[in-house]
């Protein structure tokens, strides 16, 4: 029976998951939205990963869930920045962008678990006034993504446990852009996906009732997409074509210590290494007379640094608070109007609720966008402009809901 409401439960939260999945704002275009409880703590839950969202943050923290569990919420991104160049002001246009997640995790013994997750690692969303004067460089570009993660865990002694599982993502990518503007001008939509493979492992550690630390490792994926180019109009070697293109996304490494210092107080710090230095250019190879066609990125490998601390008010409330610092991986040379950010920094709070086997988890995070030159950028569109990005900010709502069966 409960192998049956396993089963149930899965299939109900991952077809939510991916009929839902839509693209926000990260630094470069990364989530780090897993759960409310984490990004209220600003995801400094890889040393305690003791919830089902450790399937994302941690998955070796599953064999500290008894029985069947399930987890499901969103995050809902409000994300806003302004473009400044010598010829005016530019707003991107205002979204609001809901990436959800979906674990279960599900003792077989007392040895092994096994966990799935289904969430968004990557999403990017902006938007500019079709006849802005950047629409050389970008007018739309939307990134969507969702990751089905199945894993298993194994605890090799009461304090060690270690986890491996599969990635399977699925990563969608819609652009849109003016390629020529005299003597006619002609604007363009790419779009196209594709489903890439990779792996994680993990390891945690609890050596005392009041110290943990874990670390996590995910595998670069790679996305070999393919689509349609649509011109608007068609005009000599621009017309309607099939596009096909590669993408490396980065591997990345999280760690995290979490010490207890009062029965009510738990603090964790740690980080998260990125190696964006895959993404050394973005490709595109068209079927018709435009052939192949590249840009340059040479993204650089970040710092995400964290901390966050919980405290257990009352036997149903507790209360948390997180801080990250968040590196921007695009070097000055290529900054463009896809991502018009820089590093970032993030503020969040928010309680979380105990009802005999249910949890519910609120969130709210403030992200600050440090301003950016961009006068020294060699990226199409934006070479030869005094731009500067301001301004820049983003509010996150979240919410999750637990049950432990």
């Amino acid at each position: 029976m409960r192998g049956k409401c396993f089963l149930f439960v899965l299939l109900l939260g991952l077809a939510a998951t991916i009929g839902t999945t839509q693209p926000a704002e990260g630094a470069g275009f990364a989530l780090y939205e897993g759960s409310a409880r984490g990004n209220a703590l600003g995801g400094a839950v890889v040393g305690r990963a003791d919830d089902p969202s450790a399937v994302y943050y941690n998955p070796a923290g599953i064999t500290q869930l008894p029985g069947l569990q399930i987890l499901a919420g969103a995050t809902a991104i409000m994300p806003s920045t302004t473009v400044v160049r010598d010829d005016g002001t530019y707003h991107a246009q205002g979204h609001v962008w809901v990436p959800p997640h979906f674990y279960a995790t599900y003792q077989f013994s007392d040895k092994l678990w096994f966990g799935l997750g289904a969430f968004s690692p990557y999403g990017l969303g902006v938007e500019f006034d079709s006849n802005w004067p950047g629409r050389a460089n970008n007018i739309k570009t939307i990134i969507t993504s969702v990751n089905m993660n199945p894993t298993i865990a194994w605890k090799m002694t009461d304090q060690l446990s270690v986890a491996l599982g599969l990635d399977i993502m699925y990563f969608n990518l819609d652009m849109k852009k003016t390629v020529l503007a005299y003597p006619l001008r002609v604007d363009t939509e790419l779009k196209g996906d594709s489903v890439g493979y990779g792996g994680n492992i993990a390891l945690h550690y609890r050596p005392t009732d009041w110290l943990s630390a874990g670390v996590s490792y995910r595998s670069q994926v790679t996305q070999n997409l393919k689509g349609d180019a649509k011109f608007n109009p068609n005009f000599a070697v621009f017309t309607d074509s099939s596009v096909n293109g590669s993408i490396t996304l980065p591997d990345e490494i999280c760690f995290g210590v979490a010490v207890k210092p009062a029965p009510q107080w738990s603090v964790e710090a740690g980080f998260i290494w990125t190696r964006w230095s895959t993404y050394k250019d973005l490709t595109m190879e068209f079927g018709n007379a435009l052939g192949t066609v590249s840009s340059p990125k040479n993204w650089h490998d970040t710092m995400r640094y964290n901390l966050g601390v919980e405290y257990k008010a009352t036997d149903w409330l507790d209360l948390r608070a997180g801080y990250v610092f968040d590196e921007e991986p695009i070097p000055d040379s290529t900054a463009d109007y896809i991502v018009p950010a820089d590093d970032r920094h993030n503020f969040s709070v928010g309680p979380g609720f105990h009802f005999g086997p249910w949890n519910v988890d609120i969130s709210y995070t403030y992200i600050y966008i440090t301003d950016r030159d961009a006068s020294t950028s060699l990226a199409p569109g934006v070479a030869g402009t005094h731009s500067r990005f301001v301004n820049g900010d983003a509010h996150l709502v979240g919410a999750s809901v637990g049950y432990k069966f």
